[in-house]
């Protein structure tokens, strides 16, 4: 006689566990904070020095990380990525800090916003490309972690930009600024408490290597190397050049421009509902991508990026209150389903040794196309109306989507086992010579 018995290796492994409960937790509670500081940016600063001032100010925030990010890979490769992670923690608990105690003390003066500022950007590029190597290494199957952050993100900031902008009509901009430096503190605690066994990634690497520091060699031999994996992925620099053009020519422009259209047209009350209906989106993208495991992420992710293209269109279009709202909840949840199977596919086809490095390449070349967007927002005005320009915008957003389902390496890249539970960070086989990644199969 015959019994059936279920079969261990197939069960899907528990998510909650301690390690990644406590990386919850962190990531969560400083996003929270993250999301409370354009607000409070915008109108602490705003209401010291005006338009131009938050605009230096974000700027130097901005510059400062994409200047300084590929070194926040190398460092995390080299010292453990929750090593850099508790230190960038850290050194904002000292910004935000000092920036709520000159807040409460009086008007702060400028070089202090700036420099605070500026210290903050370099912290964040330090601890970045850690959070993204850090995901396999405290969860057993990283899609759904990275769809479980996403949906935690995408709720800190319907949560944070309401709870800065009471806490600055009802107490004051240092407020809100002491809060953040809590929320930095909290997070330094719980990513200081995991602990990483040496049996969760190869000899050598972060994971393994989390008490003591790595050796390795130059500065420039390090960042050369993480240079060499990324451009060897086809698929992954791929996406990063139509992310660059989608940073200028589409999320770069689209915050300014739309605010202006649909807050002329419906008012203010209205460009705050699209954007929190934004983040009901996001919520319902990541919780999408918990429940579907397609076997070509990337593929799946451009077929969501094209319904996208609704939002700048919607906005374009002078759509009114009703599908303006439907539009950004689609855009939302197209934005977040492509970042969970983004993030994953990164995550699951990179060696561990060298995943921060990658992931810092692929972080500062999507971020300078945002940052080169903002800053040509407002002279392609003299140019076209912002109507036009978010015309352009979608058009632009479509086209990239046909790029993406254009390239083998892309359309064709295959889940890999670790999403199923495997061993995170195995190194993808080499680009083939016809520019197809060494991964895909049909």
């Amino acid at each position: 006689m015959t019994t059936t018995q279920a079969r261990p290796q197939t069960a899907r492994p528990p998510l909650w566990d301690r390690r990644f409960t406590l990386f919850f937790a962190a990531r969560t509670v400083s996003q929270i904070g993250d999301a409370m500081m354009p607000v409070a940016a915008a109108l602490a600063v705003g209401a010291l020095y005006g338009i131009s001032g938050v605009g230096f100010v974000l700027g130097t925030w901005t510059g400062t990380f994409v200047l300084l990010v590929l070194f926040g890979g190398v460092f995390a490769d080299r010292f453990g990525a929750r090593r850099m992670m508790v230190g960038a923690d850290l050194v904002r608990v000292l910004t935000q800090g000092v920036l709520a105690v000159a807040f409460f003390a009086g008007p702060p003066p400028f070089w202090l916003l700036v420099t605070m500022t500026a210290l903050a950007g370099a912290a964040v590029a330090m601890f970045l490309p850690g959070m993204n190597g850090m995901v396999p290494l405290v969860a057993r199957e990283p899609q759904r972690a990275n769809a479980t952050l996403k949906v935690a993100d995408a709720l800190a900031h319907l949560i944070g930009p309401a709870l800065a902008g009471l806490l600055i009509a009802l107490t004051g901009a240092g407020t809100v600024y002491a809060i953040d430096a809590g929320t930095f503190l909290l997070s330094a605690l719980c990513l200081a408490l995991i602990r990483l066994a040496p049996a969760d990634a190869p000899t050598g690497t972060p994971a393994a290597a989390d008490s003591a520091v790595r050796s390795g060699g130059s500065l420039r031999r390090d960042l050369r190397q993480g240079w060499q994996e990324f451009r060897a992925r086809t698929w992954m620099w791929a996406v990063i050049l139509i992310w660059m053009g989608y940073g200028v020519l589409v999320f770069g422009p689209l915050v300014p421009l739309s605010s202006a259209l649909i807050g002329s047209r419906l008012g203010p009350d209205a460009y705050g509902l699209a954007v929190s209906f934004l983040g009901v989106g996001t919520v319902l993208g990541g919780l999408l991508a918990l429940r579907l495991r397609p076997a070509r992420p990337l593929a799946a992710g451009a077929a969501a990026m094209a319904v996208y293209t609704v939002l700048p269109l919607c906005v374009a279009l002078d759509a009114g209150l009703p599908v303006l709202l439907a539009g950004h909840a689609l855009g939302g949840g197209a934005l977040a389903f492509w970042s969970v199977m983004w993030a994953t596919s990164v995550q699951t086809h990179t060696p561990s040794a060298v995943l921060n490095r990658v992931s810092a390449y692929e972080l500062a070349g999507s971020v300078s196309g945002i940052a080169l967007g903002q800053m040509l927002a407002g002279p392609a005005l003299a140019l076209a109306s912002p109507g036009r320009l978010l015309l352009v915008s979608a058009g632009t957003c479509l086209a990239g989507c046909v790029a993406l389902f254009a390239i083998p390496a892309i359309r064709t890249l295959r889940r890999a086992p670790a999403a199923d539970g495997g061993k995170p960070g195995a190194p993808d086989r080499p680009d083939r010579s016809d520019g197809s990644d060494g991964s895909d199969g049909e």
